[in-house]
């Protein structure tokens, strides 16, 4: 990462909500085509996720704790910041002195982007502020929202404008968090109702959405220079199984996430 850092371009996309079984599921049934083109092998490393819901996942990645290899370990981090005894850092991680990696990032001449979707991004409240805050420009709207059907068109339409607005030589940190698979999302299967609500099912029709336009948002990300690509869940949510039903909660289908990391080749 000491050679990517200053080189490439970064992107990192948190697929908001994402269970590792319905991911991978879909990859290996080949109804993930977009993204599974850029798995290395086709399919999910299998993780674990630094926090049970949205915020505290979220402040663990952005501080250099991202979903950890599910195999025992320990395993060297991408990035991580300076502290003494720090077990997880090694001769490639990209070593940091901030409080977190965006400011690190912000240091060494990246323009750092924020482009929210769940409650957390929403600029709306104090506590919906704080993620975003971390970032040089940030962006938010009711569009990009876990109640819009249309919610990550939106928001890679807005990473294009992003984009085409920046000098060609200015690095790029931009960090997107997709709230498509979030509840609700019952409406991205057809012929499924507000009453009968979100499932296993509608949440896998959701990945198959956001699949349908990823390519967009990769298109976008490698238009100026070569770019270092994270795609990642912060944690994944319960639809019944032991009786639980959502997240925030110490379950495997909360804590067992989704995770790839690959570059993006320049667009010819």
């Amino acid at each position: 990462m000491n050679e990517v850092v200053g080189r490439d371009d970064l992107l990192l996309v948190t697929l908001d909500t994402l269970r590792h079984d319905v991911a991978a599921e879909l990859a290996a049934a080949g109804r993930l085509p977009n993204l599974a083109a850029h798995l290395p092998g086709g399919a999910w490393e299998r993780r674990h996720a630094p926090g049970s819901f949205t915020y505290a996942s979220h402040q663990a990645m952005f501080a250099g704790f991202l979903p950890t290899p599910a195999s025992p370990g320990p395993h060297p981090r991408l990035f991580a910041a300076r502290f003494a005894g720090s077990e997880t850092t090694a001769g490639h991680t990209f070593v940091f002195d901030t409080p977190d990696l965006v400011s690190a990032l912000a240091e060494r001449g990246y323009h750092t982007v924020c482009v929210g979707g769940v409650g957390f991004f929403n600029k709306q409240g104090a506590l919906g502020g704080v993620l975003p805050g971390l970032f040089r420009e940030s962006h938010w709207e009711p569009d990009f929202s876990v109640a819009s059907p249309t919610s990550f068109e939106a928001q890679v339409a807005r990473v294009e404008q992003v984009v085409a607005g920046l000098p060609r030589e200015q690095r790029l940190f931009l960090f997107l968090n997709v709230s498509a698979l979030h509840q609700p999302n019952w409406f991205h299967l057809p012929g499924a109702t507000r009453q009968a609500g979100d499932s296993r099912e509608t949440h896998a029709a959701a990945l198959e959405y956001v699949d349908r336009h990823i390519g967009r948002l990769f298109a976008a990300m490698s238009s100026r220079r070569r770019c270092f690509a994270i795609v990642c869940s912060d944690h994944g949510t319960a639809y019944g199984e032991d009786g639980h039903t959502g997240h925030r909660i110490g379950h495997e289908s909360v804590w067992t996430v989704p995770y790839s990391h690959f570059f993006l080749e320049p667009s010819a």
